[in-house]
């Protein structure tokens, strides 16, 4: 296995799976520039419908976050194929080291924030994580990122707020009825809002992040170049028209809003998913109600 490691047919295997992984994001960076009317100034908009599809009930329009969403899970489906391409038990490569790492950390992480019984949500924390950070960082080669969509958070935040619900209800429907009048029945409004709210301030609290960083750059960068306008206005030539102001700090902004932020978000929604699951999760009663099953039988 290591001698076939080199061979012509690994190494094109290879080729061929990174080629696909690029190849999404180089067809999103054709769209981008074929559907973008060129703009003067300040351009902040929200993502481009490319077309709309007449269905029975109202149109559906086909959106720059739905198309670069898809974009990202290709991208991340062949890398998970580059990434696992030649495991091997006796001789791993590098790239094996690194992911065998990465999930040893992500069970790790779901087992210290969400206990045994959780143990095989790792792929679903992990896919959270992966999909958002990689969502992010499309602005980094200047594509629109779904994370600033509130539809795409929002449909992440639902999902994650069914399987809240599904796992408060492991005991009963009764039992999670139950469960909004505690620990004194006139919270049971404030604690119906604050069920509601779950989804409501996961969606908004990653979806303003990423979108303010996004409107926070091209405004540093757009006031950097009027800046550098004014004072380097009168000089000679080209150079009163280069934008010496905007070298540097763009980039710096670009690292932190761009990467960190968006890396930090990423992981914040992931360690959210798991606090709320395994808080709403009433283990004890669970386990409790197993016994008696048991018992019955």
């Amino acid at each position: 296995m290591n001698e076939n490691r080199y061979s012509a047919k690994f190494k094109a295997v290879d080729a061929l799976l990174i080629t696909l992984m690029i190849l999404p994001i180089i067809f999103g960076m054709m769209l981008y520039v074929l559907f973008t009317p060129p703009a003067e100034g300040i351009a902040i908009e929200g993502s481009r419908i490319f077309f709309t599809i007449n269905m029975p009930l109202q149109p559906l329009p086909i959106t720059e976050s739905q198309v670069n969403s898809w974009i990202v899970i290709v991208s991340v489906f062949f890398l998970c194929l580059y990434l696992t391409h030649g495991l091997s038990a006796t001789h791993p490569t590098k790239r094996q080291h690194i992911v065998e790492w990465g999930i040893e950390q992500t069970k790790k992480l779901v087992s210290d924030n969400m206990g045994e019984f959780f143990d095989s949500f790792a792929p679903f924390v992990a896919a959270i994580m992966v999909l958002s950070a990689f969502s992010s960082l499309l602005t980094l080669v200047g594509l629109y990122p779904p994370t600033s969509d509130l539809n795409v958070v929002g449909g992440w935040a639902l999902l994650v707020f069914v399987l809240i619900t599904y796992y408060k209800c492991k005991c009963g429907f009764l039992h999670y009825v139950k469960s909004f009048a505690e620990p004194v029945a006139f919270l049971t409004p404030l604690n119906l809002i604050g069920e509601i709210a779950t989804p409501v301030s996961m969606a908004f609290r990653h979806y303003g992040n990423i979108l303010s960083g996004s409107v926070i750059s091209v405004l540093v960068a757009a006031a950097l170049q009027t800046l550098s306008s004014m004072i380097f206005g009168r000089l000679p030539g080209f150079l009163g028209e280069f934008p010496f102001l905007q070298i540097g700090l763009p980039a710096v902004l670009s690292v932190y809003f761009d990467i960190f932020s968006g890396l930090l978000q990423a992981f914040i929604f992931a360690m959210l998913t798991m606090l709320y699951i395994a808080s709403g999760f009433p283990e004890e009663d669970y386990k409790e109600k197993l016994k008696r099953q048991a018992a019955s039988h």
